[in-house]
């Protein structure tokens, strides 16, 4: 089936629910990945690279089976979408996890969904978000206040650093402003083709960026381990090229509600991975945290939208 075609038009169910599945399920897995890569490479050389290569893999197969040459009208588009989404977004998110504890980055980023359906209502001609999204959003606040809490936020005697934290606020900003305004922009009409046209030119932003903070050096010293390409292997293979690529997808067919709720079962992923292979301890705490943020996603996935 044609991607160009489907993201127009009816959507495939199959396809829609195997970008949720992986952008739930990959995402989530990607939390432990992330904090061990970025602690022993630079952050936004790394991030650059990997999206250098899921782009550049990406943009070449969907050239080579069909999709039109994108104008320089998507690459505007593509441009500004791909610095709110993967340089403001996603490279200070990685260059503030050097300093926030995941369980506070967690809970920042849980604020997203709110950001993205606020952002969608008060837009030119944006939609007011129906009454039961709005409890299922609250529900999927609950569950993550109630799953990262105060006991999870790894906070030490001296404190998280301010500055880092209001950066991962702000990134978490930038990505809902640029995935709510993004679906207006001129960007292909081929969504992969979109999404590996944003990871080409974020990968520039973020070198970039990394260049001028000098990462260069760090680059230098930098160790280099089986474990460590791993990490960044899986990031760019599973965490770009198929969450990515996914989510942009999503925008084009779903509803930013829907799409949101990814910032809540994330983090519950990653609880559940750190006690399948972490062999860290789940609580009843943990349990009724999972049944809010189920109940939630379930009231804003569910619900039929608006015509």
């Amino acid at each position: 089936m044609n991607p160009t075609a489907e993201t127009r038009d009816a959507p495939s169910p199959w396809r829609v629910v195997l970008a949720f599945a992986t952008i739930y399920l990959v995402w989530g897995t990607t939390y432990f990945v992330v904090g061990e890569v970025v602690h022993a490479w630079p952050p936004l050389l790394m991030s650059s690279a990997r999206f250098l290569v899921a782009g550049t893999l990406l943009y070449a197969w969907r050239r080579t089976h069909g999709a039109p040459a994108p104008t320089r009208e998507n690459w505007i588009a593509a441009a500004w979408v791909s610095v709110l989404l993967l340089l403001c977004g996603y490279g200070v998110t990685a260059w503030a996890q050097k300093s926030v504890p995941s369980g506070l980055t967690a809970l920042i980023v849980s604020m997203t969904p709110l950001v993205m359906v606020a952002i969608e209502w008060l837009r030119p001609g944006g939609r007011r978000p129906a009454a039961l999204v709005m409890v299922g959003l609250g529900m999927g606040l609950a569950g993550m206040l109630l799953l990262v809490g105060p006991t999870r936020l790894d906070v030490g005697d001296e404190g998280v650093p301010l500055f880092p934290t209001l950066a991962c606020a702000f990134a978490s900003l930038c990505w809902a402003t640029g995935s709510v305004l993004g679906r207006q922009a001129r960007q292909s009409r081929d969504a992969l083709l979109s999404a590996s046209m944003q990871m080409l030119l974020g990968c520039v932003w973020l070198g970039i960026a990394g260049l001028l903070v000098g990462e260069l050096d760090a680059v230098r010293e930098a160790p280099f381990t089986t474990e460590l390409f791993g990490g960044w292997l899986y990031l760019t293979v599973a965490g770009s090229l198929g969450a990515y690529t996914a989510y942009i997808y999503l925008l084009e067919v779903s509803t930013p509600a829907r799409v949101s709720t990814y910032a809540y079962v994330n983090p519950a992923v990653a609880v559940f991975v750190g006690w399948l292979l972490g062999g860290e301890v789940v609580t009843s705490r943990m349990g009724l945290a999972g049944a809010l943020l189920l109940g939630g996603v379930m009231l804003i996935t569910l619900r039929r939208p608006r015509k």
